[in-house]
């Protein structure tokens, strides 16, 4: 059989390698990850928005390259998959730095110094597409002493990518650059990277102490299980042992939103949906690949949806995840699902509690509760009160003829409830149901004459049992000095 060389038409080829799927957030995670492979501690990115000639810039302070080292990273494929990599390495396939790139620029240039030492290259879509050959550009000095950001490197060693001709990031009905919704891009990645480098950010690597800024601004870790509050509770962890290397499960069950400090719920519900990000997040050398999701093992519900399990693994078992190039996927071996499986049920039942066992409580500290629950036979329900003081004696001051009425009228509130709609809204903001519009004190005082009105027909009420009655019940229970005000009126 005879053998024949077909290497791939480079104007083709570099067309198609833009559309792998990457996001502005993603294709600079992917960038950032070489950062952390070269050991950098302080990484800047830099957004410039001038209107004639954007630029988008991440400069490292990591260990830099060679001439060699530079050409043989601007490679396609510059690494195989199969090579074993070390703990602090987040490379893959040696393709990142071209397919980030290429999906949000038509031009690549990056600068490296090592040991005092400057190369430079670049890669330009257009020359490709012309040529129809991988032409690589090499700097001399003095184009790189023009690049923008280029005195970033003069007193230390590190590497400056720059993507220019930013087509991607210009909406392609308009021929300039739209700065609100570029704005909105930078936060996106902001919150991004805050998450998926969170345990790098944090300190938690060893001997890693890394600081991202975007236009000058700290990028604060984002940590998806609130470990820093008390009580996040952490559950037994669970190892997995597969070709000599170890996979860790760790479950938490987060706070009920009581727990958390309005400033800690803003922060978590500003950047994430408690309900939709509940599920396993996958780390590979502490990076985070993916998360929010149970891989189709249960659906995502109330029940579960303060649990959260943390996955680690090495790359050496890069082999047995499904990791796409993006790095934003991975799925876990068959043991790994099987384990997840089995703990799934012990996690869900935990965050349940934390609901059942907070909305139990509350009910049995009001001595005379308004609404009922009824649990038993796979069946919940709430009624109305009917013994409530303040029901009683309304029924009693009405004619009988209006009595039966009356408690139809309760029934139809009771089967009436919109448990669907309290349901979607509860789970996507807990903390709304918690604030209750301000009252008149006045309009609050006319109620609560009202009320012992109604409760002097039946009976007289001590003042205490006043007191109780209405501290229990909404909206009065937040207005104690109108309510002890109106008792000492009557």
């Amino acid at each position: 059989m005879k053998k024949q060389s077909l290497p791939p038409k480079a104007s083709s080829l570099s067309r198609s390698m833009r559309d792998i799927g990457y996001s502005l957030e993603t294709a600079i995670a992917d960038i950032i990850d070489n950062s952390i492979t070269a050991c950098a501690s302080r990484i800047e990115i830099w957004f410039d928005f001038n209107p004639d000639k954007p630029y988008l810039c991440i400069a490292d302070n990591g260990c830099g390259m060679t001439h060699s080292e530079l050409v043989d990273a601007m490679r396609h494929g510059s690494i195989s998959p199969e090579n074993k990599r070390t703990d602090n390495d987040l490379g893959r396939f040696g393709l990142g730095l071209k397919t980030a790139s290429f999906s949000q620029c038509r031009q690549l240039t990056v600068v490296s110094r090592k040991n005092g030492n400057f190369s430079g290259a670049v890669w330009d879509l257009d020359t490709i597409s012309e040529e129809d050959e991988w032409i690589l550009g090499i700097l001399d000095d003095d184009e790189r002493r023009e690049l923008p950001y280029a005195d970033t490197l003069e007193n230390s060693d590190g590497t400056l990518v720059l993507w220019s001709k930013l087509d991607r990031l210009l909406s392609s009905d308009q021929k300039s650059i739209n700065q609100k919704m570029l704005y909105e891009k930078i936060e996106v990645v902001e919150k991004h990277l805050s998450l998926v480098f969170h345990r790098f950010l944090a300190g938690e690597i060893k001997h890693s102490n890394l600081s991202i800024f975007i236009n000058g601004h700290q990028i604060e870790p984002f940590d998806p299980f609130c470990l820093k509050n008390k009580a996040t509770q952490q559950l037994q962890k669970e190892i997995i042992r597969m070709d000599g290397h170890e996979i860790l499960i760790q479950p938490y069950i987060l706070p009920h939103h009581s727990k958390l400090s309005p400033e800690e719920h803003d922060f978590y519900q500003n950047r994430s949906e408690f309900l939709s990000n509940q599920g396993a997040y996958i780390y590979r050398n502490k990076r985070l690949m993916t998360w929010g999701t149970w891989f189709r093992l249960i659906a995502k519900g109330e029940a579960s949806k303060l649990a959260r399990v943390r996955i680690d693994f090495p790359s050496a078992l890069d082999e047995h995840w499904t990791i796409d190039i993006k790095k934003s996927k991975a799925e876990p071996p068959h043991q790994v699902k099987e384990r997840l499986r089995q703990i799934i049920d012990r996690i869900a039942e935990q965050s349940v509690k934390i609901h059942y066992g907070r909305g139990k409580r509350l009910l049995e500290r009001i001595a005379e509760p308004l609404w009922i629950r009824y649990a038993g036979h796979g069946e919940i329900r709430y009624e109305l009160n009917r013994k409530h003081s303040i029901l009683r004696a309304f029924r009693n001051s009405i004619e009988e003829s209006k009595s039966n009425m009356f408690l139809d009228v309760l029934d139809i509130i009771e089967k009436s409830i919109p448990v669907d709609a309290i349901y979607s809204d509860y789970s996507s903001s807990p903390k709304s149901f918690e604030r209750t519009p301000d009252i008149n004190p006045e309009e609050i005082k006319a109620k609560l004459h009202a009320m012992i009105d109604i409760l002097s027909t039946e009976n007289e009420f001590s003042e205490e049992k006043l007191r109780e009655i209405f501290t229990s019940l909404m909206p009065f229970k937040q207005y104690s000095k109108e309510i002890d005000e109106v008792i000492r009126e009557k």
